[in-house]
């Protein structure tokens, strides 16, 4: 299992497949099986059975989309950018965006 370069609440791009372009928040990271949950993005449509606790009827849920086909958005620009690791002055270990060189929270 390689170690992922996105996390939970990081804003990303998708760079390839049928919502290519679209921006979103990642709501969840699987990295046994490489992949996430990008908001607004790679929306289906599921029949849901009813029970007592939620209504039923056709629901519309994000699926998982694979982590090759995201990049990290830039937080300067928007742009998709790749992920890279230093250590700052006073000692931390922090990502920042090979495109600009900015650091990137979280």
């Amino acid at each position: 299992m390689a170690k992922l370069k996105i996390k939970k609440g990081d804003h990303v791009v998708v760079i390839t497949g049928k919502d290519k372009g679209k921006k979103g928040e990642i709501l969840k990271v699987m990295p046994g099986e490489n992949r996430a949950i990008v908001k607004g993005v790679a929306v289906v449509r599921r029949h849901q059975r009813q029970t007592p606790a939620q209504e039923g009827g056709i629901i519309a849920k994000e699926a998982s989309i694979h982590i090759s086909n995201l990049a990290l958005e830039d937080p300067k620009d928007g742009k998709p950018t790749r992920v890279g690791y230093k250590f700052l002055k006073d000692g931390r270990k922090v990502r920042f965006a090979r495109r600009s060189g900015e650091v990137i929270d979280g």
